[in-house]
């Protein structure tokens, strides 16, 4: 029919270091997005991530959670699975023996990511929800284990990544010389791009905006595109500080689960605001999910053209 939009409805999966997310989401052959159903389940893959090796307990929860997700995504009709693994399962040591648990277990099949690779699935999900003009703006996502920086040059896009996480600073103990130190030649790389504007995605900066706008339950169509300034990020810091470790667990727009990382997180991105002199920061909903989303979609479309040729 003339005027049909086709749609592909494609389940996400995202194993991260401090939490493993699902979204199902319908996908437009422009590569729109309709998101119909998330969630995500506090798995704390990363639990030891310094030791280099993935423990049984930290595993175990991520299968439960893969199970969980796997159901749902047949519950909702999605025509494609994609799952992936960042930070915590790229550096494991063992991390051959998690992906033959998680296959054997819940026959998930899932792809482990190259930090660019992160990255650019970011701007991917960015893209297609603000639009390809992305000139003068980073790119950030600060995840549990690594930090993703991406920005456009001419004729292509930059893709960075650093070993700088909520999980992973907060159980090494640095502190903001450390971590400045680690990710300083990453920041001086993106400096050079001479960047105006910063669009952050991932758990730091979607709860940053849940708490600054004292949210008692999280509401993404309020979070999305919501702006953070670097007084207010910095404000929010010192609460963080004040409250302590059991008082961090009560403010409205934080998830108890998150209580003991986020501090680190918040460092982080205070330091890369400070550090490209950008005050402001816009919160996007659209991140690597998004784009792996767009990528599936495409998949799904090239298989259904080729099975009507045949």
């Amino acid at each position: 029919m003339k005027g049909e939009v086709n749609l592909a409805r494609i389940a996400v999966i995202d194993i991260g270091t401090n939490s493993t997310r699902l979204l199902v989401a319908e996908v437009s052959e422009a590569g729109g997005i309709i998101p119909l159903h998330s969630f995500l389940r506090t798995t704390r893959l990363g639990e030891g991530i310094e030791g280099g090796v993935l423990l049984g307990g930290p595993v175990a929860r991520t299968v439960e959670a893969l199970l969980e997700m796997k159901a749902e995504a047949r519950a909702r009709s999605s025509s494609a699975i994609v799952a992936v693994a960042t930070s915590a399962v790229r550096d494991a040591d063992n991390r051959d023996w998690f992906l033959e648990e998680a296959f054997r277990k819940t026959g998930i099949k899932v792809r482990v990511l190259a930090g660019t690779e992160e990255a650019f699935y970011s701007y991917l999900g960015v893209a297609g929800e603000f639009g390809e003009d992305l000139k003068s703006t980073v790119i950030v996502d600060i995840g549990g284990g690594s930090t993703e920086f991406t920005w456009k040059i001419d004729g292509g896009v930059m893709c960075r990544s650093v070993n700088a996480g909520a999980v992973r600073m907060t159980e090494g103990g640095h502190g903001d010389p450390m971590i400045k130190k680690i990710m300083r030649e990453a920041l001086d790389e993106v400096s050079r791009g001479n960047p105006g504007k910063l669009t952050g995605v991932g758990g730091t900066v979607t709860t940053l905006a849940a708490m600054d706008m004292g949210l008692t339950q999280y509401d993404r169509s309020l979070v999305h595109g919501y702006t953070l300034t670097g007084i207010r990020v910095g404000k929010l810091l010192e609460k963080l500080v004040r409250a302590g470790p059991e008082g961090k667990k009560s403010i409205p727009g934080l998830q108890p689960a998150r209580a003991d990382i986020i501090e680190a997180g918040v460092r982080i991105l205070l330091i890369i605001m400070r550090f490209l002199e950008i005050d402001t920061i816009t919160v996007s909903e659209a991140d690597l999910m998004y784009g792996l989303a767009i990528e599936a979609a495409k998949a799904v479309e090239r298989k259904s053209v080729n099975a009507n040729q045949k």
